[in-house]
């Protein structure tokens, strides 16, 4: 039986859009593999290992993955409980439209210079946007479109997007430190038990982890917490509950945290995607 599970979500001449989840099961490192188009992944829930021929990424839901035409690579999974991602498939003379053009490399089909970009919360947002309303039948093909546009568009543009800098040694440190906080998102780590976890003084790790990152290490992990709350959103009934088990010290704090990050609170946001509007600044 196959470890992935594909949802065609929307499939046009200009955009292809799939909901791809893996249960998981196989922690070692997989078999090489090779996209036959290149993809925008966006990981939203869990976590995996790419692994290239001289680099790897650790996926979550903080950054886009992309996958390059005809581009070897291996996955392994660092902890259980499988993940989720939604690909998006774009038409290759749009891409290069909305592409930066030093994000490609020249040439057909078009690949992409850098394994991965971190994308801000309202990205996020329009990933739990798009997949909501594809999932539920609520846009059409044209709305389909348009939002997945605009989130290819905000993941990749230079004002929303930001590469990962410093030296390789300390990208494979800032991500072993992913992988730590990925293994509990709920738990309330203290900068001392992350950087035991990874072998290094908190100082240095917390310098590295903004230089690579762009943001602090505590930061990143309420961004973690809040991206697994807009996965969840639909799940619970009672919000509270929700941020309790996300590891909020109260409701307060939680939905206090989701309006800083996403602009509105969890329960507006819930309103908001049962409506499929673009969230506020994309309309």
């Amino acid at each position: 039986m196959s470890d992935f599970t594909v949802h065609l979500l929307l499939q046009t001449s200009l955009v292809q859009v799939r909901d791809v989840v893996c249960a998981g099961t196989c922690r070692h490192l997989g078999e090489i593999e090779r996209s036959r188009r290149t993809e925008l992944v966006f990981p939203y829930r869990g976590t995996y290992v790419r692994h290239l021929e001289d680099d790897l990424v650790v996926a979550d839901a903080s950054q886009v993955i992309f996958f390059n035409a005809d581009e070897p690579y291996r996955i392994s999974h660092p902890h259980a409980g499988g993940d989720a991602s939604l690909a998006l498939t774009i038409d290759e003379t749009l891409l290069r439209e909305i592409a930066p053009a030093p994000l490609l490399h020249e040439g057909t089909p078009p690949r992409f210079r850098v394994p991965r970009l971190r994308i801000d919360p309202r990205t996020q947002v329009l990933v739990a946007m798009l997949r909501h309303s594809l999932h539920e039948g609520i846009a059409d093909p044209l709305e389909g479109e348009s939002l997945a546009l605009v989130l290819a568009q905000r993941a990749i543009g230079p004002r929303t997007a930001h590469a990962a800098g410093a030296s390789a040694g300390k990208r494979r440190l800032v991500d072993r430190a992913k992988v730590v906080l990925m293994g509990d998102v709920t738990r309330r780590w203290t900068l001392a038990d992350v950087a035991a976890e990874v072998g290094v003084s908190p100082v240095y790790l917390t310098q590295s982890f903004r230089e690579v990152e762009g943001v602090p290490l505590y930061r990143y992990q309420m961004r973690l917490r809040l991206a697994r709350a807009l996965d969840l959103l639909g799940e619970y009934e009672d919000l509270s509950r929700l941020g309790q088990d996300l590891g909020f010290s109260s409701h307060s704090h939680f939905s206090a945290a989701f309006q800083q990050a996403y602009g509105r609170s969890p329960s507006e946001f819930r309103q908001l995607a049962l409506h499929a509007a673009p969230p506020r600044g994309e309309r």
